[in-house]
């Protein structure tokens, strides 16, 4: 089974570029989509030429804002939105599907914001979505993908001490925010297969020709439950896939 996430920045925005050919071309199993900014008949909509796949969406209440969607052949065996806490589930940020051995969740995680002005509020998002996914493990193992907003370690970005504590997605909380993924059992599948792989960013800003130069960040992931690792076959970045700031990654699952 192959999994893909992409983060593309308007499902009706890339629509109008080369995403029905890259999706074609990915050959994937499950889709899933962050920062859709769309609701859910506009996702419909946007989406309704794709044949053979079941499609999910969770929209902000906030219109063009936020919002995941999933792509998936397999019908899954439960479909369910948000977290469970009032004040996280407004901006539709997490979709979960139930499979047989797995749930697969599709997360936004919220950008703590170029002041920082939401990054008290992102600390508090990290913990209750990691108290989420454990919860879920307690069923059947997690894998978690999308973007969260967060290069975790310096190899995950071109320059790593110019942002460190200065800019969002590089803030000591927020790396430790991912720490406690990490560290708690969801395991990042990219560094499982690439440990020391350079170079490799899912992220560039579009300013100052950054993504031409490759001065990128990873913040986009597929965490796996450990007990799952063993099913894992591969975990790559699709960096040639372009109509977003954001590029798509993925695993292989047995």
């Amino acid at each position: 089974m192959k999994i893909i996430s992409w983060n593309v920045n308007g499902i009706r925005a890339v629509a109008k570029k080369n995403f029905f050919e890259d999706f074609k071309s990915m050959n994937t199993d499950i889709l899933c989509l962050q920062e859709t900014k769309a609701q859910d008949d506009q996702v419909a909509e946007t989406l309704a030429q794709i044949e053979g796949y079941f499609i999910y969406s969770s929209s902000a209440e906030k219109k063009g804002y936020s919002g995941t969607a999933i792509l998936s052949k397999q019908e899954p065996l439960s479909v369910s939105r948000g977290i469970g806490i009032e004040e996280h589930d407004t901006e539709g940020r997490v979709l979960n599907l139930e499979y047989n051995d797995f749930f697969l969740v599709d997360v936004y995680v919220p950008n703590s914001g170029s002041e920082l002005k939401r990054l008290e509020y992102r600390q508090e998002w990290d913990k209750a979505f990691f108290d989420y996914l454990k919860e879920l493990e307690k069923t059947k193992p997690v894998v978690v993908c999308g973007d969260f907003n967060v290069a975790h370690k310096d190899i995950d970005l071109a320059r790593p001490k110019p942002n460190y504590n200065k800019s969002a997605g590089y803030m000591q909380e927020e790396i430790d925010g991912m720490a406690r993924f990490t560290n708690g059992g969801l395991l990042d599948s990219f560094r499982h297969f690439h440990p020391e792989e350079t170079g490799k960013y899912t992220w560039w800003s579009y300013r100052a020709g950054a993504r031409g130069k490759n001065v990128g960040w990873r913040i986009d992931y597929f965490l796996v439950s450990e007990k799952l690792m063993p099913s894992l076959s591969n975990a790559f970045i699709l960096n040639e896939v372009m109509g977003s700031d954001h590029c798509p990654v993925g695993i292989e699952i047995n």
